[in-house]
Formats: C-alpha cells, structure tokens, sequence
C-alpha cells in the first residue's frame, strides 16, 4: 500500500528537528505482538497457505501487467533471525516498474510465516526512482509482523508490517472456503484476507489464497502459472 504523507509547516526559530507527519494510533483489534522462542523461527518450510521453499514461483496478470513471485535459494539475517528471500518483479506493458525482496521466517512450533522487512527499488522508464515503502525488523523502531498463521481462524486479525508511518499493513481472514477462478485454473477452499493500513484510512484490498499453492489472487491480478520448488530452475 501506498505510504501517506503529510506535510510539515516550516517554524522560525523552531528549536530541534521539525516535527514528521503524525502517526496513526495502532488499533488493538489487530494483534501485533507475537511471541516466539530463541531459534523457532527458520528461512524454510510451508503451511497451507504460504511456501517458503527456493525455487518456488507464481506469475501474476492483469491485463498487460505482470506480477512474478520467486523464493530465492537466498537467505538473509535480519534483527538477528535468519530469514528466506522472495523477490517480486512488477513490471506494466512489458516495462519494470517494481523489485522488491521480502524477508520472511516461518515458526517450527505453529507453522505461522513472519515477516520481517522488505527492500524496495522503484523504476521509472528503465532507471530507479526510489524506494517507498522500505523497512527492517530491527531499525527505527521496526518490528517483524505475521504475514500468514499456520492456523488459519475465521476473524483471525493481525499485523503484518509493524514500521510506524511507513509499513503498517494489517489483515484480517473473513473466509475459508471462497471459489476462485484464474487463468490457472478453477480453485476451491481458498482462504480470504481483507486488507487494510492506518496510513490510507478506508482503503481495502483482498487477496486469496489457495491450499497448498499460495497466492492466487491480489486485487486484480491473477495466477496464471506456479512452478513447484523442486520442478524450478
């Protein structure tokens, strides 16, 4: 999502740095502090939902974009926990306009996927163009949020980016048994999150996921094809 900003008025003779746009107040419907264990948390595995295993890829489209989603056979410490690297490539009418590599961890006692941070570059006509959107677990106040239980409840609500004013998106499951249907195929008992972040009051979006592929559906982008880990090159 779309960080907001608003602007700051230039005081004279303020004393100290000028005052950064406000924080939104974090809404405690959501949970947002997860407890784990010294050396739970691993770079590789899967639940039903979500596949941290290298190789592993989901190509998206909607239209003359494109989405592609790979698990890197890359790892990468962050805040102390070794996490894997998945990288997304969006590109519209054959041009790129977004790399991003996320980080993120999955528990060995709950099988729930944490997420950790992501890095950001942004292009415009073929040259980088910035980095919105960019946080780490561990800096400037960030901490790791959760990006899928390894159980999923109906009504589950819960954080998934936890850098105030900059990431700050949230989920909440409100179904487990929704039809899907994709270029890839005709999917049942896929699972629905609504999305939402205090930095866009009103905005939502929703994803869907099917069981024992992942993401299958992202606002108007669609899986067209998925390569299993040990099938990828």
């Amino acid at each position: 999502m779309t960080k907001s900003l608003l602007p700051c008025l230039a005081i004279p003779l303020l004393l100290g740095p000028a005052p950064g746009p406000p924080v939104p107040p974090a809404d405690e419907s959501f949970t947002r502090d997860f407890a784990v264990a010294d050396g739970e948390l691993v770079p590789t595995g899967r639940n039903p939902w979500f596949i941290l295993e290298p190789g592993y890829a989901l190509t998206f489209a909607d239209g003359g974009d494109e989405l592609v989603i790979t698990v890197l056979d890359e790892t990468r410490t962050v805040a102390g926990v070794t996490t894997r690297v998945v990288e997304e490539r969006e590109s519209e009418d054959g041009e790129l306009v977004e790399v991003s590599r996320n980080f993120f961890a999955i528990s060995t006692r709950s099988n729930g996927i944490f997420y950790f941070g992501e890095d950001v570059d942004m292009y415009k006509d073929g040259k980088p163009a910035g980095h919105a959107g960019a946080w780490l677990a561990g800096e400037k106040g960030a901490r790791f949020g959760l990006i899928m239980p390894g159980q999923a409840l109906l009504g589950a609500r819960y954080v998934q980016e936890i850098a105030e004013g900059v990431a700050m998106d949230r989920a909440e499951i409100v179904s487990l048994d929704e039809k899907v249907t994709t270029p890839a195929g005709d999917l049942e008992g896929c699972l629905k999150t609504e999305e939402t972040t205090p930095l866009e009051p009103g905005v939502k979006e929703y994803k869907f996921y099917a069981p024992g592929i992942g993401l299958v559906k992202d606002g108007g982008m669609e899986l067209v094809s998925h390569v299993a880990a040990a099938a990828a090159k």
